[in-house]
């Protein structure tokens, strides 16, 4: 398996599929996948700092997500933590739907070798992959969606706890959500 994923990391890397996202990238970023990590955190796409060093959650909302990790009891070295977009959009917009699908396969072929038992979505472009185009975040955080060959818990970007604050709704609801999926992996067998 890991073998398999660090091919498809290499393919990630070489994709231009969106020529645009392509020619202005420094780095694809692929995500990070430890063997037999049982968590998969899924989120936009990288940003500028992402965007430097290749991997994801490492600028100022990977810091607060390493801090909400840490108090929900889970090593961030020990979970998977991939991207809906592999490359950064220009000015940290939103991706296109037209983005998202061309990167799909790339997410949908890393969450089937992987193989998590939770996969957690962090924002409304990580929802949409999982739900639908247009869910709404508020409409399915708070609780756990049974997925068969795994649980799914929607919840806010880093980026948006941040924009609110340490005594915003987003911070609140994003650690109570990362409880939640550390409590499904404690409960899960």
């Amino acid at each position: 398996m890991t073998a398999d994923l660090d091919q498809l990391a290499a393919q990630v890397r070489r994709c231009i599929a969106c020529p645009e996202l392509a020619a202005a990238r420094t780095h694809a970023v692929p995500g990070v996948l430890p063997p037999g990590a049982e968590l998969l955190l899924v989120g936009e796409a990288p940003g500028a700092q992402e965007d430097l060093v290749g991997v994801p959650f490492v600028g100022r909302a990977g810091q607060l997500l390493d801090e909400l990790l840490a108090a929900a009891g889970l090593d961030r070295l020990t979970v998977a933590v991939a991207n809906v977009l592999k490359c950064r959009p220009p000015g940290n917009r939103k991706p296109t739907r037209a983005e998202v699908g061309r990167c799909r396969p790339w997410l949908d072929r890393q969450l089937a070798l992987a193989a998590p038992r939770v996969v957690v979505t962090l924002g409304g472009t990580a929802a949409e992959w999982a739900f639908a185009p247009g869910v709404r975040i508020t409409d399915v955080r708070g609780r756990v969606h049974d997925r068969g060959d795994h649980q799914l818990v929607a919840t806010y970007h880093p980026s948006a706890a941040l924009r609110f604050g340490a005594k915003g709704a987003p911070r609140a609801a994003l650690a109570a959500d990362l409880v939640l999926a550390a409590g499904t992996l404690g409960g899960a067998s």
